[in-house]
C-alpha cells in the first residue's frame, strides 16, 4: 500500500523532472489530487509524550493499555489508538520474555513399588540458622521400604550437587527404576537430564500442582518438619548436618513406621519378601476363568457332570 508521503514525493518527482502538472502527475501515478494537497494537522503532543515516556521509564513492564489507564487518571484526555500510535513511534513496546523450558516427563499414572529400589522421591525442604541464614535439605526416600536415603543440607543445592549425592547412593545401595520429583528447577536442569539419560534411570516428574502425586515424600517431610525441624535450633550449618544424620539413623533403625506394620524402616527391608503382582487369570476380563472346560462346554450334559461329579 502506498502511503500519501510516498504519493506527495512521487508527484513532486514528476513535476521536477518530466515538467508535468499535478493534474497529469496524479494521473499517471492512480492517486488522488486531494490526497497530495493535503497538509497533516497533528498536534505535537509533547507533554503528553513526556508524561507516558516518565511512565514507561518508571514501570517498565506495563504496556500502553495500562499506561493508558494511568494517563486517563491524571486527566489526559487520548484515545487508546492514538496512545499506541504514541507508544509505537517512542520504541516503548515491552519485549516478551521467554518461558522457562522445562523438563516433560512421563504423565502415566503412578504404580505402587512392589520391591526396594522400584522406585524412590525426592524433594526439597527449607529451614534456617539461628543467624536467620536459610538452607535447603534434599531429601530422598525408598517409596517401598521407606528407608530415608539422604539428607544432604546446604545453602544452596543444584542440579549438579543432586545428581553427585545420587550416583553416592547408587554406589552404596544400587540403581533403581524410577526417580519422582516435582518439576523444579534443580530437577529440570540440564545436568539432571543428562545424568538419567546416561544412569539409564526413569524420571517422573508429577504434574505441576499436583504434590498428592508424590505422596511418598511428602508425608516423610511432614514428619521431618513436624518431629524435627520444629523442635531444633541449629547454630550453623555443620550442627545441622550432624543432627540431620543423628535423625536419620534414628528414622531409619528406631522410629515404627504405621504403614510398615511399626516395624522400622531397616527392620521392613531385612524381613521384606518380593511380592508378585496379582495378573489377570483371564486376558480379557478380570473375571476367574469359567469351571468347565472349553471341550466340555460342547457337551449337552457338561453342567451336570461338573456339579454331581
Amino acid at each position: 500500500m502506498v502511503t500519501p508521503a510516498a504519493e506527495r514525493k512521487a508527484v513532486a518527482y514528476l513535476k521536477a523532472s518530466h515538467g508535468m502538472s499535478e493534474r497529469r502527475a496524479c494521473k499517471a501515478i492512480g492517486c488522488c489530487r486531494m490526497s497530495v494537497r493535503y497538509d497533516a494537522t497533528r498536534p505535537d503532543d509533547s507533554e503528553l509524550r513526556a508524561r507516558m515516556k516518565a511512565m514507561a521509564h518508571e514501570r517498565r513492564r506495563f504496556g500502553y493499555r495500562r499506561l493508558h489507564v494511568l494517563l486517563r487518571r491524571e486527566g489526559h484526555v487520548v484515545n487508546h489508538k492514538k496512545l499506541f500510535r504514541l507508544y509505537r513511534e517512542e520504541k516503548l513496546a515491552v519485549r516478551r520474555r521467554g518461558g522457562r523450558k522445562r523438563a516433560m516427563g512421563t504423565r502415566a499414572p503412578m504404580l505402587v513399588p512392589l520391591g526396594p529400589n522400584e522406585r524412590w522421591s525426592l524433594d526439597f525442604v527449607s529451614d534456617q540458622l539461628t543467624d536467620c541464614r536459610r538452607f535447603r535439605i534434599l531429601t530422598l526416600v525408598d517409596d517401598c521400604t521407606r528407608e530415608c536415603l539422604s539428607l544432604l543440607a546446604d545453602t544452596s543445592l543444584s542440579g549438579i550437587r543432586v545428581a553427585r549425592e545420587l550416583d553416592r547412593i547408587i554406589r552404596e545401595r544400587g540403581k533403581p527404576k524410577m526417580i519422582v520429583s516435582d518439576n523444579g528447577s534443580e530437577f529440570t536442569s540440564n545436568a539432571i537430564l543428562a545424568w538419567s539419560d546416561q544412569a539409564k534411570v526413569e524420571w517422573h516428574y508429577i504434574a505441576p500442582g499436583k504434590p498428592m502425586q508424590n505422596g511418598f515424600i511428602e508425608s516423610f517431610n511432614g514428619r521431618l518438619r513436624d518431629e524435627f525441624l520444629n523442635e531444633t535450633l541449629f547454630s550453623s550449618l555443620t550442627h545441622a548436618r550432624s543432627a540431620l544424620a543423628d535423625w536419620r539413623t534414628d528414622y531409619n533403625n528406631t522410629r515404627p513406621h504405621s504403614q510398615l506394620a511399626w516395624q522400622t524402616p531397616i527392620e521392613f527391608s531385612m524381613r521384606f519378601e518380593p511380592r508378585r503382582a496379582q495378573a489377570l487369570r483371564n486376558m480379557k476380563s478380570s473375571a476367574p476363568e469359567p469351571g468347565a472346560q472349553p471341550a466340555q462346554m460342547g457337551k449337552p450334559n457338561a453342567r451336570y457332570e461338573l456339579t454331581t461329579g
